[in-house]
């Protein structure tokens, strides 16, 4: 292993700008300057504006889409009003809140960008559901799909062509953030992360449009029943019982995505990607078709004996690679542990979960600004433990050392100011003094102890032999002659 600190300091020329973009390292920018300046100068102010135009109108587009009445044989379907879309739309953000909640938790130990948060949650949500609807709607008039707006009827669709284009369509996030920033996936977490967000919206605008379509058509129709009852079973088992599908899929495809980028293998770097966007597909398959052959409403048993256990597996899966990642980070550190550039405790505190944890909270209760660098200090020992990582698979070259110096040195800067090893620190809360508790001492009274009393009140020293607790010595004491 090379010393990034011994170094010699190369500058920020043409040359070295393109062997870090050619190894997807960042480029150092000009951290001064006022606040407004470098937010309107950042890359990622206007990929954020572009976007989320992109998304209001893919959304639109869908809305106008569904809005309109369907023609059928012998009338038409109405499309969904603005009040059922209001309905529909507080009937599926409980399941989004709970997918985007345990996702943000779970990618702790290098946290993405909220910008990338956003980016997959609002491309499934709008624009992967907008290209799906059209290229389905497209497919279903080839099979030569009819029927009176039931359903049942496009269930070759939904078998045999939906699985392909919505995993394809959820998952293109996942390429365009490897191919533009690809040293932010470092790990199966980050990329389930991604892909579990991008599933978790495109679930999201299918559930409005699933729960608006069945409120419009309860309100016309007689024989359904009882409207609310019907509604209320399609909310348990979409929004509950099978809330997880989407997620799952698209989390196969983002595995796939990221065993390419930590492999220096052509043949690895091509097939895996293929292999998890195909195990979602026929996932997917799977589970559209038991959802379509269902009369009851409700999952057929044989599908939950075969999905549910699946389910458990991967969380379990989960779990162990959030251990794993632990365990590489306290390695990766270790080299540096090894070099003397950094402390035996870097290693053992920064690859563990709760101690990273703990540091944050006893960082916060010291202040802001405390808090600030503990978060920053764990970042940037996260990310030097990943490049290492990447450099010893090959996928990173020399390059990364110049990377590895400037991260050296932002730990040196912010180790002042953060807590780097929490052992043993307690919280830094402030005492409060309770009015009860002033009152009650106040009306008990208070009075110094007897051996505190002034002089002239009776009050004599102690003897000078001995103590008040103990017999004095007897000064013809000796040792024995």
């Amino acid at each position: 292993m090379s010393d990034p600190i011994a170094a010699t300091p190369a500058a920020v020329t043409p040359v070295a700008v393109t062997r870090r973009r050619r190894n997807g390292l960042p480029v150092p920018r000009e951290a001064s300057g006022p606040l407004p300046r470098r937010v309107l100068t950042s890359p990622w102010t206007w990929v954020l504006i572009a976007m989320t135009a992109l998304y209001a109108a893919c959304l639109w587009f869908q809305y106008d889409m569904i809005s309109r009445p369907t023609p059928v044989q012998g009338g038409e379907v109405p499309g969904i009003n603005w009040s059922a879309f209001r309905e529909a739309a507080g009937l599926a953000a409980p399941t989004l809140a709970f997918w985007v909640v345990l996702y943000v938790l779970l990618d702790r130990f290098r946290p993405q960008r909220p910008i990338l948060w956003w980016l997959a949650l609002g491309w499934g949500g709008a624009v992967s559901t907008a290209a799906s609807i059209v290229i389905n709607t497209w497919a279903a008039e080839q099979l030569k799909i009819t029927g009176n707006g039931d359903p049942t009827q496009g269930a070759r669709a939904a078998v045999f062509v939906a699985p392909f284009v919505e995993e394809a369509t959820k998952a293109s996030i996942l390429f365009l953030v490897a191919i533009a920033v690809r040293y932010r996936l470092v790990s199966t977490i980050s990329a389930v992360v991604l892909g579990g967000l991008s599933g978790a919206g495109f679930a999201f605008t299918e559930n409005i449009i699933y729960y608006g379509r069945a409120i419009v058509y309860s309100s016309v129709e007689i024989g359904v029943g009882d409207p609310e009852q019907a509604i209320n079973q399609l909310v348990l088992m979409r929004g509950v019982l099978l809330a997880f599908g989407h997620p799952l899929f698209t989390s196969m495809t983002a595995i796939g995505v990221v065993v390419a980028l930590r492999s220096r293998s052509l043949l690895v770097r091509v097939l895996a990607p293929v292999t998890g966007y195909l195990t979602a597909a026929l996932l997917h398959m799977y589970f559209n078709f038991f959802a379509s052959v269902s009369s009851s409403g409700f999952p057929p048993v044989t599908m939950m004996l075969m999905t549910y256990p699946l389910v458990l597996a991967f969380v379990l899966w989960v779990v162990r690679q959030l251990l794993a990642e632990g365990r590489r980070i306290d390695a990766r550190l270790g080299d540096y542990v090894r070099l003397g550039w950094l402390p035996q405790a870097d290693a053992e505190v920064f690859g563990r979960h709760r101690s990273r944890w703990w540091a944050a909270l006893v960082g916060l209760s010291h202040g802001w600004r405390t808090f600030v660098a503990t978060l920053r200090l764990q970042r940037a020992m996260t990310e030097l433990a990943y490049l290492r990582d990447a450099q010893v698979r090959g996928t990173v070259d020399a390059t990364g050392d110049l990377r590895a110096r400037e991260l050296i040195d932002r730990v040196r800067q912010l180790r002042p100011d953060a807590i780097s090893d929490p052992r043993g620190m307690k919280l830094h809360l402030p005492k409060i003094q309770w009015p009860w508790r002033r009152r009650r001492r106040v009306q008990q009274g208070w009075a110094p102890p007897r051996d505190m009393q002034p002089v002239g009140s009776g009050y004599a020293p102690p003897s000078a032999v001995g103590s008040p607790q103990y017999s004095p010595v007897d000064p013809r004491w000796g040792p024995p002659s």
